[in-house]
């Protein structure tokens, strides 16, 4: 086993085992232990390389239909071997989806005037459907399976579709970087990546920092993930307390990246609206000021959205200099999230927007206003009900 830190915010982590000694950096430190996997030089040579494992993934996925064989023509004099023609389409850059002109109420539709003039000029790659279009203007669209969506539901991602998708990456080399939002620690934690990842090193991500109080102490957070991502099991090279918003620690997951990734495909993991698509954007801004690869990929970003299910497809991102790709993977539908139980239209008003307020209850004037009607105050909660909004309703029966 090895040690690593990582740096996330400006202040001195004290830790309470002895084995450890006081670290201070400039920012906080998250220590967290990993296996590392055995090291292999990649093969030098020259000449035209093979496609990596992420670009035939990418492939594999942009296919409407398996793959045919062309047959020989009849009474040819010259022998001829038949063909593999993968019938392979362009995507939406915002979102992954097929490009396709049938369904406009589908993933991936644009006007067919628009692809036949993009596909004339070789711009296929920079088209954004209709859907992305809509909500990079902040409109939410109903979003697959579950939502009451469109026709194309097949495309709703779940956890063993995703592992299945990403069977490859098991015997490939490549680096994993796992998202988790700390508002829904446990809800958003995929479960098993172990298991999709084999001994690839993985980069754990906690996005959203920025929701939590103002008074919160980001030591206690960081200790309490460390021990979090032990219970579960999980190995991971380092720790992350981040904010796409605020930037908060996005340096410090691109020199994490840039150390580890030595020519690797580095792919984005998480589930649905843990902020992949923000994170993502949030490592081209901060990269492209001294990364021109990235500064040019800022121009066809995934799109962003609260609605859940965003990115149907994988999106490869050529984000770095020094080569591997960047692929944004679809988020993965957990059954016990708040997303998948309330319909779309609600999300926005329940997706928080600014940072989290701790409330007591009761308050001093309710309780006031019961001792004045005789009412048991042994412990101040007894036959209160707690409203949370029109979702929930709480009612104390006994405590």
């Amino acid at each position: 086993m090895a040690l690593k830190t990582l740096s996330t915010f400006l202040t001195p982590l004290s830790l309470p085992n002895p084995k450890f000694p006081q670290i201070h950096s400039k920012p906080c430190l998250i220590l967290c232990e990993f296996s590392r996997p055995s090291k292999s030089r990649l093969p030098e040579g020259t000449g035209a390389a093979a496609p990596s494992p992420g670009e035939k993934f990418l492939e594999r996925q942009q296919s409407f239909e398996p793959t045919k064989l062309i047959p020989k023509q009849n009474n040819s004099k010259k022998k001829e071997k038949p063909l593999k023609a993968s019938i392979s389409v362009a995507s939406c850059y915002g979102c992954g989806a097929p490009l396709q002109t049938s369904d406009n109420d589908a993933p991936g539709f644009v006007h067919s005037e628009t692809y036949e003039l993009k596909k004339k000029h070789h711009q296929l790659k920079t088209v954004l459907c209709g859907r992305c279009q809509l909500l990079s203007h902040g409109e939410m669209i109903t979003a697959v399976g579950g939502h009451g969506g469109y026709s194309g539901g097949k495309q709703f991602i779940t956890a063993e579709d995703l592992r299945q998708k990403l069977s490859h990456l098991r015997d490939a080399k490549a680096l994993i970087v796992k998202l988790v939002d700390v508002v829904d620690f446990n809800g958003s934690f995929l479960s098993r990546v172990r298991d999709l990842a084999g001994a690839n090193p993985i980069i754990m991500v906690v996005t959203k920092v920025d929701l939590l109080p103002r008074d919160t102490d980001f030591n206690c957070v960081g200790d309490w993930v460390v021990e979090a991502i032990t219970r579960k099991k999980l190995n991971v090279l380092s720790v992350h307390l981040t904010s796409s918003k605020s930037l908060v620690g996005i340096t410090g997951v691109i020199s994490e990246i840039q150390k580890e990734k030595k020519g690797r495909d580095v792919y984005i993991l998480g589930s649905a609206n843990v902020g992949k698509s923000a994170f993502i954007n949030a490592l081209l801004k901060t990269m492209s000021y001294n990364d021109p690869v990235a500064a040019a990929a800022q121009r066809y970003k995934p799109v962003q959205s609260a609605v859940p299910g965003t990115t149907l497809g994988p999106i490869q991102i050529n984000a770095f200099f020094g080569g591997g790709k960047l692929y944004d993977t679809p988020g993965v539908h957990l059954h016990h999230r708040q997303t998948a139980v309330v319909p779309s239209e609600d999300l926005s008003s329940l997706a928080p927007k600014s940072r989290l307020r701790g409330l007591s209850f009761p308050s001093s004037q309710v309780l006031s206003d019961n001792t004045n009607k005789g009412a048991s105050t042994v412990n101040g909660l007894n036959g209160f009900s707690i409203f949370w909004g029109g979702l929930v309703r709480i009612d104390v029966l006994k405590s």
